[in-house]
């Protein structure tokens, strides 16, 4: 694969086939891309339970990110309702999706050790589960090639999948395999974690417990709590919460060297 700026312009690019299913990486490139350069990248996985959704829900996200010098990535994967599938197919797709772009950075010209993952939800579980987890993966993937990213940035995920915690009914006792909160282990990349304290999907508690083992392994975990804010607060249509986080993003990234303070950008 060989990348013009007409091919940058054609911004979907299938990278994985299963059966009938075609699953697509839309790519948003800095304005001003250049050739010669390879930039940060970071994927985003739209929630919906593992149930719905599509990759649309992080367009804004990719707008502005893509604006500050990073190429964007937003990801189709298997759902309940376009493909009839489980959890665990959402999170071999995840595990595709960043294996891709890690074998084709030369292409996509991208850095292999500057992927950032993130999504929110159920997506923001398979961000944090590509990370963590080394089972689930598609039999036609490399497994030479990490899918781990080099840095999470996770909006109210659903990290703890064990009993009481979320999808627990369909994941079973597989939980111990599947779910991020007990799979962290050494080397777990540094992590940004937004929640809201009425969220009635991640208590606090939970998300106060992951940062607190993170930590314990020396890998940064900064939590963001916002008062009174429900499940999917961060979403564009609740604009100020929407900027808020974006900007705490955008610090957290500056800060571990994916992004610097210019080119300036609104965010609208």
């Amino acid at each position: 694969m060989i990348l013009s700026n007409d091919v940058v312009a054609q911004n979907e690019i299938l990278y994985k086939e299963v059966d009938t299913t075609k699953l697509y990486l839309e790519a948003h490139y800095p304005p001003s891309w250049d050739s010669t350069r390879t930039y940060p990248a970071i994927i985003f996985f739209f929630g919906g339970g593992w149930n719905g959704g599509d990759r649309s829900h992080f367009k804004h996200h990719a707008n502005y990110f893509s604006k500050r010098g990073l190429v964007c990535f937003l990801a189709d994967y298997r759902t309940k309702q376009n493909s009839g599938t489980t959890p665990f197919e959402s999170l071999k797709d995840a595990k595709s999706a960043i294996r891709y772009l890690r074998k084709n950075t030369r292409a996509l010209h991208i850095d292999p050790n500057k992927i950032i993952g993130s999504g929110g939800s159920a997506g923001g579980h398979l961000a944090a589960a590509a990370a963590m987890i080394e089972e689930f993966n598609d039999a036609s993937d490399d497994l030479s090639v990490s899918c781990k990213p080099n840095a999470l940035v996770l909006y109210n995920p659903v990290i703890d999948n064990g009993p009481g915690g979320y999808g627990y009914e369909r994941i079973g006792d597989q939980y111990k395999d599947f779910s991020p909160l007990h799979n962290i282990r050494p080397g777990a990349p540094p992590t940004i974690f937004f929640l809201g304290t009425r969220d009635s999907l991640v208590p606090v508690e939970t998300a106060e417990y992951y940062c607190m083992v993170m930590k314990a392994i020396s890998s940064p975990c900064t939590l963001h709590l916002y008062e009174g804010q429900g499940h999917g607060f961060f979403n564009y249509r609740n604009f100020d919460y929407y900027k808020l986080t974006v900007e705490e993003t955008d610090h957290f990234l500056q800060v571990n060297g994916y992004l610097t303070n210019q080119p300036q950008v609104m965010i609208e």
